[in-house]
């Protein structure tokens, strides 16, 4: 379905329009893991990710009558903002739809990127309804459309950063790690590995709350997902594409999941220790290297990172999740004695002295000997959890954890 010449020609095309972004040894990563690993900078892309790739190629090899009409896309960030850079450099006229629960950053980079070619339509709560009106707004206008990864041309874009790596690194490559969403990025640069560097075991990594390729790969068909957790948006897809499921479950020795918290603390590492500022999706493979630690020992690993639009409102929600994946803050609901000092008592006697209350909400209560409140709690180290629920059992306050029970903790957090 795509062969390695359509991507070489793909690459030509794009020669002028893409940056050839660097494979970089990354000394912290490699010396953490004990490995060579090298990052895939497409969050250097000049729309910072990769997406510009597909959808230039895509765009590009409309005919003379199709640019005419002009195009539409439907995305909630990055495809938009490929479709848009690359309108604007083909002077095609280009219809974006958008959920309208779109940050206004996202929707401003767009325009920005667009120019006077596009126009950014906000439609409906969530991808799925901004594709859905996508397609109608097709049907009766006669445009194209422009799919973010079920399409051969966009997925032979895609392809060309696996020519690029091949070039770059001067070594053989034992492992190449790439973040799934749709399937796109997948299938293009897993073919032209399959092709030219079959010794290179590729692994496709996904969020764990939209694991839809490793779901499809164990049913053995393209299955649609009922639920999926959106926190990695630039990867959190329902169903995969059809043909690039195809291709990746031939492409790919396995598919690792990542749970959300996890990538949150790749963020954080990324930007704290690595001065690399990415979103979440731009982050699920480099997450991965952990979990993947033991079999990639003294190993040559290339890694995607496939984007870094993150915006900065998310980074309050991304510390979060991180501190609950890794322990470090942790909610309960508490009977507090209805006496007067039960509260410094428990400030003076349970908490440790790095321990820190970060959440606080208690109503006093008449006739009742007990009142709930609601606290959060932040450690200084993991470890010092169990000493603080002994010191709870202690001194006689009564809790429950939160963090363990999904519909309470949603209820009051």
């Amino acid at each position: 379905m795509i062969s390695l010449d359509n991507i070489r020609k793909a690459r030509e095309g794009l020669k002028n329009v893409v940056e050839k972004t660097p494979l970089q040894l990354n000394v912290g990563l490699s010396e953490k893991f004990g490995a060579n690993i090298y990052l895939k900078r497409e969050d250097l892309q000049k729309v910072r990710s990769y997406k510009i790739r597909g959808a230039y190629n895509k765009i590009n090899s409309l005919s003379e009558s199709e640019k005419t009409t002009g195009i539409v896309a439907a995305s909630a960030g990055n495809h938009a903002q490929g479709v848009a850079q690359s309108c604007s450099i083909l002077g095609i006229h280009g219809q974006i739809l958008m959920p309208s629960t779109t940050t206004t950053q996202k929707v401003n980079k767009v325009r920005s990127f667009g120019k006077s070619y596009v126009e950014v339509i906000l439609t409906g709560d969530t991808f799925d309804d901004a594709y859905a009106e996508a397609l109608k707004v097709c049907q009766e206008s006669g445009k194209a459309f422009i799919h973010p990864f079920e399409d051969l041309k966009v997925i032979e874009g895609q392809g060309t950063i696996g020519l690029e790596i091949l070039e770059q690194c001067d070594q053989p490559i034992d492992y190449l790690l790439l973040p799934v969403g749709g399937g796109g990025l997948s299938a293009g640069v897993g073919t032209v590995f399959s092709t030219l560097s079959p010794q290179t075991k590729v692994i496709g990594i996904e969020p764990k709350g939209a694991p839809a390729m490793f779901t499809s790969i164990r049913n053995g068909h393209n299955t649609m997902l009922d639920h999926i957790d959106k926190f990695v948006d630039g990867a959190a897809v329902q169903r995969v594409g059809d043909i690039n499921y195809q291709l990746c479950k031939e492409i790919f020795e396995r598919v690792e999941l990542v749970d959300e918290g996890k990538i949150c603390t790749t963020v954080l590492e990324l930007y704290n220790e690595e001065g690399v500022i990415v979103e979440p999706a731009g982050a699920l493979a480099t997450a991965s290297l952990q979990q993947l630690n033991p079999q990639l020992k003294g190993k040559n690993v290339v890694v995607m990172v496939s984007g870094g639009n993150n915006d900065i409102v998310r980074m309050a929600e991304i510390k979060e999740r991180s501190m609950l994946y890794e322990g470090l803050k942790q909610y309960f609901i508490i009977d507090f004695p209805q006496r007067a000092g039960a509260l410094r008592e428990f400030l003076t006697k349970v908490l440790g002295p790095q321990d820190d209350i970060c959440f606080f909400e208690y109503a006093k209560k008449t006739n009742r000997e007990n009142g709930p409140a609601v606290i959060g709690i932040e450690l200084k180290a993991k470890d010092d959890f169990d000493a603080l629920l002994q010191r709870m059992e202690e001194f006689k306050f009564d809790y429950k954890l939160l963090n363990g029970d999904q519909k309470l903790f949603g209820m009051f957090i």
